[in-house]
């Protein structure tokens, strides 16, 4: 773990080595101020040098300036390491995100991934800058002013090592107890996203069905989980400062009384009490920060273990060593997949793909283009095995309109420009043209350049379908994939649609998932899939004579009613 996140301090590296250097020379220049009292008071005061009282307090002027500019380079440069180190560890992660294959995305949540790149980076780098800074001054300040304690009086100093490991036994105890909590309590965080999330991305759904007082129930109660961890944790901490202010007062009284006795029969100096009295507080304030310290990398350490879960996942899908950068043509083969599915696609075909839900219709198509790989089997793409291809190469000629249809918050030539960055704005249009986008597009007010909001709020679900194929089609692909993405067209808008594509791009292989009869039985062939098995292939007439399935849906959506699912799949 240690590893994963050191490897991300990168350019910060130098930051991190002077905040310590910075904080050492502080602690340093603090050490020595108490013992310049005590030669004021012994030497000066009770003596009545009054030369010696100027030297040594302008000493002490210039040493509290040397310990001031001290504090204030370790905390810029601090800051500056622990800020650089959050970003980089956010933008390691996001990056690692973006390779990540289908598999990979589903051993995540949305909200999980969401709160690993804020809630828990910000742990870490709060937790690093508590590193750099007081883990480094509390240590030093605590065996200096030890050492400057024994020093002055052995027999005073034993007081504070006493404190000192009684205190480090309980500081101990409260870490372990609380690091059981702050393990569970982050995990709570992903459940309070997901609602968050949920109900803002469906708030229309959630006003139509006026379903606002179970959201805010369901928000209530995962907000009120993570007040609940958050208690059990605070409820061990909170032992922490009455321990260590009953250790303060204690070691307080205690070398008063002792130190005054030994004052009495000159054993000790009035100034050389001072001091120790100095020294008292310097290593129990500094013990108290120290507690904080590991209090905070306590609850950091369950947000590292998130984040180096991240880093470390690596994509099951990545480029062969010599990998095949050109697609000869959109001709595919499925060579015993998923369940023994054996299937020959020609160059150019129109493949329609029905089958009831859960019957490996996605599963299949989502092979071509390695979103996912083969568990078994060989999928190939213009006569070479997918996994030859360079993935970039190979998803620029595969297009795939998925059954989520997701716009991003843009102009409409923005959205479209996803499918080809350099395509004109003439391109776009024709795109839109065979899609049947451009009947709406035209009626806006602002045309090709209105905005559409995040995920495509402001735009019908047919609409959207039409521009996802739009965007789609601007790649120019060999093969083209719409996985029931004319679901949310009416019918005759999806008869445009095939038209189109028969007529435009009479080259590219077309495989059309859908529900609707109508929508593949113009195909050059359908797949009929049952329970992941191919059930039939072949063209609308020969199912229709040798295929049971095929035919019941059919005969009953002709009859004005039914789908696959109520149709045909038993």
């Amino acid at each position: 773990m240690l590893k994963t996140l050191g490897a991300q301090i990168k350019e910060f590296k130098k930051d991190s080595f002077l905040t310590p250097v910075f904080m050492i020379l502080e602690v340093l220049m603090e050490t020595v101020i108490p013992l310049m009292m005590a030669s004021i008071i012994d030497n000066g005061v009770e003596k009545g040098d009054i030369h010696h009282i100027y030297v040594m307090g302008g000493l002490m002027i210039v040493t509290a300036c040397v310990s001031l500019f001290a504090g204030v380079m370790g905390g810029k440069y601090g800051a500056r390491a622990s800020t650089g180190f959050a970003r980089n560890l956010r933008k390691a992660m996001y990056e690692n995100i973006q390779t990540f294959s289908f598999s990979n995305i589903d051993k995540f949540s949305t909200a999980g991934l969401v709160t690993r790149l804020t809630t828990d980076v910000t742990n870490i780098q709060m937790a690093y800058q508590m590193i750099l800074r007081m883990c480094v001054r509390a240590p030093i300040t605590l065996v200096c002013a030890m050492i400057m304690a024994f020093f002055i009086n052995a027999k005073l100093a034993c007081i504070y090592l006493a404190a000192v490991i009684l205190l480090g036994i309980i500081l101990a105890f409260i870490t372990v107890r609380a690091h059981k909590y702050f393990t569970q309590v982050f995990p709570k965080y992903d459940d309070l996203n997901a609602s968050v999330q949920e109900n803002v991305s469906a708030i229309r759904v959630v006003k139509a069905y006026v379903r606002e007082d179970f959201e805010k129930d369901r928000f209530k109660k995962a907000s009120e989980n993570i007040y609940k961890m958050f208690v059990k944790a605070e409820g061990v901490i909170v032992f922490n400062n009455p321990v260590m202010m009953a250790a303060v007062y204690t070691c307080i009284i205690l070398i008063s009384w002792i130190g005054a006795k030994m004052i009495v029969v000159n054993s000790l100096t009035t100034g050389e009490l001072m001091s120790l009295l100095t020294y008292c507080m310097n290593i129990m304030m500094n013990l108290m920060m120290l507690s904080m310290v590991f209090v905070m990398i306590t609850m950091s350490i369950a947000s590292a273990e998130r984040i180096c879960e991240v880093l470390n996942e690596k994509s099951d899908i990545t480029n062969p060593e010599n990998p095949d950068h050109e697609v000869t043509d959109g001709s595919i083969r499925f060579d015993h997949v998923l369940d023994d599915i054996n299937l020959s696609i020609a160059s150019g075909e129109t493949i329609g793909i029905i089958g009831g839900t859960g019957s490996s219709k996605s599963s299949l198509v989502n092979l071509i283009s390695r979103l996912y790989d083969v568990s078994a089997g060989a999928v190939y793409v213009g006569g070479k095995d997918v996994r030859s291809y360079d993935l970039d190469t190979l998803r620029n000629e595969v297009s795939v309109v998925l059954q989520n249809n997701v716009l991003f918050s843009g102009s409409i030539y923005d959205n479209l420009r996803w499918g080809n960055p350099d395509a004109t704005d003439e391109q776009c249009r024709h795109a839109c043209d065979l899609a049947c986008a451009s009947e709406f597009i035209n009626r806006f007010p602002d045309g090709y350049n209105t905005h559409i909001e995040q995920g495509g709020s402001n735009v019908s679900g047919g609409q959207k379908q039409r521009l996802c194929i739009a965007r789609a089609l601007l790649k120019d692909p060999k093969i083209l994939i719409l996985d029931d993405s004319t679901s949310a067209v009416d019918t005759a808008t999806d008869a445009k649609i095939r038209k189109a594509f028969a007529e435009e791009i009479p080259n590219t292989t077309k495989l059309i998932i859908a529900q609707r009869i109508s929508s593949v039985m113009n195909a050059d062939r359908i797949i009929v899939l049952n329970n992941g098995v191919v059930d039939g292939f072949g063209s609308h007439e020969e199912l229709m004579e040798t295929n049971a399935i095929y035919r019941e849906v059919y005969e009953s959506q002709t009859q004005g009613s039914g789908d696959f699912d109520e149709g045909g799949a038993k």
